[in-house]
């Protein structure tokens, strides 16, 4: 895995500490933990997914449907970092 740098440098980690580790959870099947180590995983992936297949499609919401995944998944990575920064 490739070190964090904010973390290297700074000693406490960034807002994307941990999405490596997730996804590699997540491929091995681990699906509880990939979402206790990076929660915004499961908004991510559906995310990226879209927007590579509106280079090839167009739907009718599917702007909509980007733009909701977009700040769900804005919203789940600062509510986490929150989380692990200063509450845990």
């Amino acid at each position: 895995m490739l070190p964090c740098i904010n973390k290297t440098l700074f000693g406490f980690e960034c807002m994307g500490c941990g999405l490596q580790r997730s996804l590699y959870s997540l491929y091995q099947g681990h699906f509880i933990e990939a979402f206790k180590m990076y929660p915004a995983i499961y908004t991510l992936i559906p995310l990226g997914l879209l927007v590579l297949l509106s280079f090839f499609y167009k739907f009718k919401n599917m702007n909509k449907i980007i733009n909701g995944l977009a700040i769900a998944s804005i919203l789940i990575i600062i509510i986490s970092f929150i989380i692990k920064q200063f509450i845990l």
